[in-house]
């Protein structure tokens, strides 16, 4: 039967033949964050259980780390443009909730966890706690994501992504350890809360990937110990932090504002 030979073949056809370009960039997340993990690893927990002094080593590890899940933040949003532009398999929403359940709930999970075995003031069994409640806040959300729809722009809880980062910028300000631990809490709960964040797109998209180069660049610095490095980095996870914050009041503002013009026009219309 020559159709059905036909029919297997398509079947059968390799994997590789079925990933649009789209998908390959997805890919490309979840590996940056499964190094990610390995530097935390062999960089910054492995020496630190082997009582190496070598801090340098360590610094450049966790600089690597944080790069590597930037560098994933950088794939996840360009996975999504080249989708809407060219073509997305019928697996890429999968593919991108499992490489962002890699990319920014598990390695910004580890990253903490290793933080409380590393850090002079932490608890490593009270940061391990910490961390499962940023990995469950990631899984919660993606699981969400996939289930509700939401207005078109606007994503619903502070992205996974940006809360990834958020969770790390806290580490690396290096702040009490319970500030720490109530910081990182409260990101985990932004990221499964109803707080509006603004999708992506346009000049926002091209805003994001210069503040991601920025602090590529400001994680550099730090990493070679650069003159003034510290207080960039330290500058740049302040901002990080500030951003989390404002950008949903900004949000908030502008549909309470939407709001209060709504009523206005309906008022309007009632009006003889």
């Amino acid at each position: 039967m020559p159709e059905a030979d036909e029919l297997d073949d398509e079947e059968e056809m390799p994997l590789s033949l079925r990933l649009s370009i789209a998908d390959t960039l997805t890919l490309g997340n979840a590996t940056c964050g499964f190094m990610a993990v390995y530097f935390t690893t062999t960089g910054i927990l492995i020496p630190h259980l082997t009582g190496s002094q070598e801090t340098g080593m360590a610094r450049h590890s966790a600089a690597t780390a944080v790069i590597l899940m930037l560098c994933a933040a950088v794939f996840d949003l360009f996975d999504g443009l080249v989708a809407r532009k060219l073509r997305s398999s019928p697996m890429g929403a999968e593919l991108d909730n499992l490489s962002d359940l890699i990319s920014f709930g598990l390695a910004p999970a580890y990253f903490v966890l290793v933080y409380g075995m590393v850090a002079d003031d932490a608890h490593q069994r009270v940061a391990a706690v910490g961390g499962i409640v940023v990995l469950l806040a990631v899984v919660l959300r993606l699981a969400r994501f996939s289930c509700v729809t939401v207005k078109d722009g606007t994503f619903q809880g502070m992205p996974s992504p940006f809360g990834a980062l958020t969770v790390v910028s806290i580490v690396l300000l290096e702040l009490p350890f319970v500030a720490t631990l109530m910081a990182i809490i409260g990101t985990a709960w932004l990221m499964v809360s109803r707080v509006e964040y603004p999708k992506p797109r346009g000049r926002l998209a091209g805003a994001m990937l210069s503040w991601i180069v920025l602090s590529m660049a400001l994680l550099a610095a730090w990493a070679f110990d650069a003159p003034g490095g510290q207080l960039l980095l330290q500058t740049g996870c302040a901002l990080q932090l500030v951003m989390g914050a404002v950008i949903p009041l900004f949000a908030t503002a502008r549909r309470v504002n939407n709001f209060r013009g709504n009523r206005r026009e309906a008022r309007a219309a009632q009006l003889p």
